[in-house]
């Protein structure tokens, strides 16, 4: 009964009546407190003058009050601003109460409403004492309820990690937050300036102080990471020290993050291993991209993968005419469907269809729904698959996306834009060498019809299908090893959020014919970045968790680029995307050798069909893969 008396009172905010009532209440009190003070706490004045001062003293505090608002103030949430509101309150009824005495003696009113100088300042520091203190002690009282009365989880005592401006918001902000159960107890700062002074009544600590021992006495629960822009190997040193102590670990989100740029606590997130890649994530506001799919047919191939499901995801934002998915995954394509419809997406059709499927199938769907935009996300990525089969690799990466080009001219699509890889540049592989098929294919066509061809082309994603991270986890989660091709691979990443957004920005500069590539920062060291998993998994290695080389996978580079040897870029209006200078082509005889390509894909055997490709693409070398014969065949006299 208490709790649901308690739970029903606190969620209740009083009126702000009720609160000017308080505050002149609390004026009144200190006015007379005033005069015992005055008078060395003897009662040697005369009481009916203060009786006859009361009314004087209520008008001019309820004017006072009004005005500056302080009584629209909601008292469990009292912050620095409404302090403020308080001081200029309290020492504007000292300044009218002196101006009224001063009126008072010069004009010869009644004397009664003289009022003493010593007697007005002494009330107005006792104003700003009881109405800061009584709000306050609210505040702290209704935090108390909040935690104990009304059932809230037991408090944790929290570390705040910086003692910069970014750890006195994050403070602000858990105090402010009275439904949280975290209690700051204290900062660390490796400034030795602030270490050992105070802020707000807590210590700075060193580093250096933080070990188990501290961790015990304290009861520290959990540590906050409050530093803009810290760098990822001091990040993950810190944290590695941290889990060592057992306790749990947060980290404030950079500040362009924030919502309305004030921090929640509800925006203090776990680490996560884009916190550790070592790059500023990319962020693009153009309302251009509002205006280049507003009231657009848009229709997205492989739309129940990682890519072409964000697309959706981010399009389906957007004020879009009809949004057509496509893709032959059945299970991921209803995934997206069921999510899109939770949202309430209107306008949305998900169709189960093959991009190989030329002639009946595409065509009616082209015919149906008229796209004027087209993203081709479908393709086949996984590296030693399609090193197994090649036909396969060629059949969705190559023809499929040259039916799906052929459509859109036949059709009258504005823009075709191709989700290509960083995998296509020096390919190394068949998915690569496909990729680059592809983008040649895309780049030949591009003059043919009104359709402008645009081609993305980044590397890794987080989180998508068969990506690293996800594979890393898995075998965390079962105890180990993490498997690594090779100690020295590294790859570029990049959030499937950032990618996405990539795409829809080149759909819009777009003019035709360019490769839009991506500025992503360094490359990362995939042994380094499983240790970081590890480390993040709060475990140790190699005492916990191993991690086994495996040896380079058939196909596998051990660096990715993003530009061949023959390309160079020229900047757009955006610092981190780039337009990649390709190359000359031979249309005809391009375009010529990639429909024999596409024919024979299904009848040539395997070292043929290989052949055909690296014919297509001469800066295809094989690496340790059985198609390296073919290269040093090419290379004999």
């Amino acid at each position: 009964m208490l709790d649901k008396y308690l739970n029903k009172t606190l969620h209740k905010y009083a009126s702000k009546w009720l609160i000017l009532a308080i505050d002149v209440a609390i004026v009144l009190f200190s006015f007379f407190l005033a005069y015992v003070i005055r008078y060395n706490f003897k009662l040697d004045f005369d009481p009916v003058q203060v009786l006859k001062q009361i009314p004087l003293v209520i008008v001019v505090s309820v004017l006072c009050f009004m005005l500056v608002g302080t009584h629209k103030t909601v008292v469990r949430y009292i912050g620095f601003r409404d302090v403020v509101n308080i001081f200029i309150g309290a020492n504007l009824i000292g300044t009218v109460l002196i101006l009224f005495t001063y009126l008072s003696r010069k004009f010869g009113f009644d004397k009664s409403f003289e009022i003493s100088g010593s007697i007005i300042y002494i009330n107005l520091l006792l104003n700003l004492l009881f109405l800061t203190g009584f709000k306050f002690f609210i505040k702290s009282y209704y935090r108390k309820l909040m935690l104990e009365g009304v059932g809230t989880s037991e408090i944790e005592n929290v570390l705040i990690y910086g003692a910069g401006d970014s750890g006195m918001i994050t403070y602000e902000a858990l105090s402010g937050d009275l439904k949280s159960n975290l209690k700051v107890v204290g900062f660390v700062d490796d400034n030795e300036v602030k270490v050992g002074k105070k802020i707000d009544l807590l210590r700075v600590y060193s580093p250096k102080e933080i070990d188990e021992a501290f961790v015990k006495n304290k009861k520290i629960k959990q540590v906050i990471i409050s530093i803009q822009n810290i760098e990822p190997i001091l990040l993950l040193s810190i944290i590695n020290g941290l889990f060592e102590l057992k306790v749990k670990v947060k980290i404030v989100p950079p500040v362009k993050t924030w919502i309305d740029g004030d921090l929640s606590v509800g925006q203090i997130k776990d680490v996560n291993i884009e916190d550790l890649l070592g790059r500023e994530p990319i962020v693009i506001n153009n309302p251009a991209v509002i205006d280049e799919y507003d009231n657009k047919v848009i229709l997205i191939t492989g739309a129940a993968g990682s890519i072409g499901s964000e697309i959706a995801r981010k399009i389906a934002k957007l004020n879009f005419k009809k949004l057509v998915l496509i893709d032959n995954a059945e299970s991921p394509l209803y995934d997206i469907q069921q999510e899109l419809k939770q949202k309430n997406i209107d306008n949305v059709t998900c169709i189960i269809a093959d991009v190989r499927r030329k002639k009946s199938r595409l065509d009616e769907i082209f015919s149906k729904y008229k796209p004027e935009i087209v993203f081709h996300a479908a393709a086949y990525k996984h590296v030693p698959l399609m090193e197994t089969y090649p036909h396969e690799a060629v059949s969705v990466n190559v023809f499929g996306t040259a039916n799906i080009a052929n459509l859109s001219i036949r059709h009258g699509v504005e823009k075709f834009v191709l989700i290509s890889t960083d995998k296509a540049v020096n390919p190394t592989n068949v998915m690569g060498a496909t990729k680059r098929i592809a983008e040649l294919y895309v780049n030949c066509v591009k003059g043919m019809g009104k359709t402008k061809f645009i081609t993305t082309r980044f590397g890794n994603v987080l989180g998508s299908n068969g990506s690293v991270i996800p594979l890393f986890k898995k075998q965390i989660e079962a105890g180990g090893p993490l498997t690594v091709t090779h100690k020295d691979v590294t790859r570029y990443f990049m959030t499937i959020p950032e990618a996405c957004q990539l795409v829809l920005e080149a759909a819009t500069m777009g003019n035709g014919g360019e490769i839009f590539v991506f500025d992503m920062g360094k490359s990362v060291k995939i042994f380094d970045l499983a240790k970081n998993m590890i480390i993040l998994s709060g475990l140790r290695y190699p005492e916990d968790i191993k991690i086994k080389i495996t040896g380079l996978r058939p196909g596998e580079k051990i660096y990715e680029e993003l530009l061949a040897n023959e390309e160079n870029t020229k900047p757009t209006y955006h610092e981190k995307i780039m337009i990649a200078k390709s190359k000359h082509v031979d249309i005809s005889s391009t375009i010529s050798k990639i429909n024999v390509l596409c024919e024979k894909s299904s009848k040539s055997q395997l070292f043929e069909l290989v052949a055909l490709i690296k014919d297509l693409v001469p800066e295809y070398v094989s690496n340790n893969s059985k198609f390296e014969i073919l290269d040093k065949k090419s290379n004999q006299p």
